[in-house]
């Protein structure tokens, strides 16, 4: 099944059920964003997850079958910096980007996150398996306008 067909026919089955990616993650016992993830095949789901979401959505064979694959992750445009922390972070936005903004939307409607109104925070996080980098980007919610 290709992979756009695919987002298409999941995000149909989310749509006629009325549940929003927070509702999905809580029945999975997984984040909001990483739900969203799931459906924009940036991330694939165990069997038990798969088998979750078939009652809860009632995903047909195809679909159940195709949400465990593992995806082709970062399918957004092709440009990629050569700084490698810089790329990680690009890899982050091409991996996760969609299902961001698809749970921005919504939680706040149809616009964007501030740019210039940005407040964005980098911490170390000590852990015994790793040091962690903490990035938070704290945006203002700019609403698009009709007019």
């Amino acid at each position: 099944m290709e992979e756009r067909s695919l987002v298409e026919r999941i995000m149909e089955v989310k749509e006629r059920k009325g549940l929003t990616f927070r509702e999905i993650g809580e029945f999975l016992g997984r984040d909001k964003v990483w739900a969203a993830a799931l459906f924009y095949r940036q991330a694939s789901a165990s069997r038990e997850e798969a088998e979750i979401l078939k009652n809860l959505l009632g995903l047909d064979g195809d679909l159940f079958r195709a949400i465990m694959r593992p995806p082709l992750k970062g399918t957004l445009l092709p440009d990629v910096p050569t700084d490698p922390l810089i790329y990680r972070l690009y890899e982050i936005v091409r991996v996760y980007g969609l299902p961001i903004k698809a749970v921005v939307h919504e939680t706040f409607g149809d616009g964007i996150m501030s740019a210039i109104d940005l407040k964005i925070q980098v911490d170390k996080e000590e852990d015994p398996g790793g040091d962690r980098v903490v990035v938070t980007m704290n945006g203002k919610f700019l609403p698009y306008k009709k007019w």
